[in-house]
């Protein structure tokens, strides 16, 4: 009994603290199927990045796109999207806006005042242009082919200020 008794001290001594940590143990929540389970959605708002200091700099007002057009430094070794815009006190910062292409289709939307011509290199666009003076217009669209040139706006006999307010690579 002398040799039984450490035994028995001991087992009694695990089932007493056992019995606390599988009492309170709650029970295990089922595990998703890791080839199944769907990660969290991310909501994208399509906003233009920087668009307030690009806008404060540059006076262009960019607004959203899905990332495929992108503003950059003119440049007339680049394949670009070229914007004339008329510029000085009653006009932009700049005379010419470019843009950049990084597929065969892109959308941005955006507010470009005293737009008189589109210039195309490497991929046809389609921009809608609404007039200057009267934002609830519906907008008017306009096709450049590649490496084309279109006027529009004050660039046409006649023609009054325009603002362009979308912009699509669509080839």
């Amino acid at each position: 009994m002398r040799r039984l008794l450490p035994l028995v001290g001991a087992a009694a001594l695990v089932a007493l603290l056992g019995a606390p940590v599988l009492a309170s143990a709650e029970p295990l929540a089922p595990q998703p199927d890791p080839g199944t389970s769907t990660p969290p959605s991310a909501v994208e708002d399509f906003a233009y990045p920087n668009a307030d200091q690009i806008q404060r700099d540059k006076g262009i007002k960019l607004i959203k796109g899905d990332g495929h057009i992108t503003l950059s430094a003119c440049d007339d070794s680049a394949q670009q999207i070229k914007v004339l815009t008329v510029q000085g006190p009653s006009g932009n910062p700049q005379g010419a806006y470019c843009f950049k292409a990084t597929a065969k289709t892109g959308y941005l939307a955006l507010e470009l005042p005293h737009v008189f011509a589109l210039e195309t290199a490497d991929h046809p666009i389609s921009a809608d242009l609404k007039p200057q003076g009267d934002p609830s217009a519906t907008a008017k669209t306009v096709n450049v082919d590649k490496n084309g040139y279109q006027s529009v706006g004050e660039g046409t006999a006649g023609g009054a200020p325009a603002v362009l307010v979308e912009l699509r690579v669509t080839g």
